[in-house]
């Protein structure tokens, strides 16, 4: 069976299986009703008993099939394939002992080869065509022949089975055709998201390289500043208010190649292949410490909430960029004290980041951290890109929403390390 080999997902192909079977279902129920009813109804006289037999027999098969679909994970072609081929049979079988091909349900041979012509490779579809076309054939010269002896009478009834039959296949068509493409179009958004996500990847690439040659540029010119910087201030003859200004710098200039040698053990890979684990709490109040040290004139308040010991994180650089990142932003458009909340209560780890200002703008809201935004006043445009993509790295989500009462909110959604927790005794 090697000619249906296909490179279609095995999943894909255990839907399809799926769906075929729950077609039998409905196909063999209403086999089973026309002939038990048909003979009462319309003095038709059907040989019963071969023909609950064939639908007893397809019933189990199909039930056999049901069990095992349910416990497989993926399904190859060739398992299709068969599944079409054993209801070109069955069906033949029912209209070999109905009538053959002068019976009006010889046409439903046509849904299996549409199913075909849906799911499978060219050589399966060949294949199962031509098979159906060869029991058609074989049913116009070997058939049990239904004695009816008023013509009028079998005129109407053949008329009445070539729209039942219309009907079914246009119906099971449809329905196969629905559920086909429904799969289809899911499958497409999900293939333009990842190649939107892969080509924001490498743009965001693209930037940690450039950062990390400017990283190692700026290196010679801040150790010259601060050369400069710590003779200024061993000056016995500098008043006590350029001194303070200078100490400013100096700790600014010290965060500054502490930021710097981030940067290049990020580009090393030095910090991505072997994260620290640490309660999230320490964790976020050390990384707010920090951020304190660069921009000394903002304000914010932490507000810890969640049983302890806190989960631990892993401490990913790239994490905490995006934190760094969000805390910068919310300091930028409010001059107010920011508000931090960090909670772990409703199962994920959440970190909110509010702030008093005039809230994000719609497009903001829509396409934050998807697209590059234009520079302005205070940034290139690029940080919230960079900051969405960091977070989803690590497994996270960001949502971003404005207050009612006015100001804004991003909050982060993270997994955590259920069993990495601290140990109490070392607390």
């Amino acid at each position: 069976m090697n000619f249906i080999s296909s490179t279609a997902d095995g999943s894909d192909q255990l839907a399809n299986l799926r769906r075929l079977i729950a077609v039998r279902w409905v196909a063999l129920a209403s086999m089973a009703a026309l002939t038990v009813l048909l003979p009462a109804a319309f003095a038709i006289p059907l040989p019963t008993a071969p023909l609950l037999a064939i639908i007893a027999i397809t019933a189990l098969f199909n039930g056999i099939a049901l069990w095992r679909s349910k416990r497989a994970d993926k399904a190859a072609p060739v398992e299709l394939f068969t599944h079409l081929l054993v209801d070109i049979a069955a069906l033949g079988a029912l209209v070999f002992f109905s009538g053959g091909a002068t019976n009006p349900l010889v046409s439903l041979l046509l849904p299996p080869v549409a199913i075909a012509a849906l799911t499978l490779p060219g050589r399966g579809v060949l294949a199962v065509g031509l098979a159906a076309v060869a029991t058609y054939s074989a049913l116009m010269v070997s058939y049990v022949p239904l004695p009816l002896s008023d013509a009028t009478r079998a005129t109407r009834l053949h008329l009445l089975g070539m729209w039942l039959t219309f009907a079914i296949s246009a119906l099971m068509i449809a329905w196969f055709v629905v559920r086909m493409t429904r799969l289809i179009r899911v499958r497409d958004a999900e293939l333009a998201a990842r190649r939107e996500q892969v080509l924001r990847d490498e743009r965001i690439m693209a930037i940690g390289t450039l950062a990390a040659g400017a990283a190692h540029e700026l290196g010679t010119p801040l150790a010259t500043m601060s050369l400069v910087t710590g003779e200024l201030a061993q000056d016995p003859q500098l008043p006590a208010a350029v001194r303070d200004d200078i100490a400013l710098l100096r700790q600014q200039i010290a965060a500054c190649k502490e930021i710097i040698t981030g940067l290049s053990r990020r580009a090393g890979a030095e910090r991505l292949e072997n994260p620290g684990i640490q309660p999230v709490d320490r964790w976020l109040a050390a990384l707010r410490q920090r951020w304190h040290a660069v921009r000394p004139q903002a304000q914010s308040r932490l507000a810890v909430t969640g049983a302890q010991p806190a989960p631990a994180v892993v401490a990913d650089p790239r994490l905490e960029q995006a934190i760094l990142n969000l805390l910068n932003n919310a300091a930028s458009a409010s001059a107010e004290s920011i508000d931090i909340r960090l909670d772990w209560t409703a199962g994920p780890i959440s970190i909110e980041i509010r702030d008093r200002g005039p809230g994000f703008p719609a497009g903001v809201l829509t396409q934050g951290g998807r697209v590059e935004f234009p520079a302005h006043e205070h940034g290139s445009g690029i940080g919230l890109m960079l900051t969405r993509s960091a977070i989803e790295q690590v497994g996270g989500r960001l949502l971003l929403l404005n207050l009612p009462a006015g100001g804004a909110v991003a909050r982060l959604e993270l997994t955590g390390e259920p069993d990495a927790r601290p140990d109490p005794r070392h607390r």
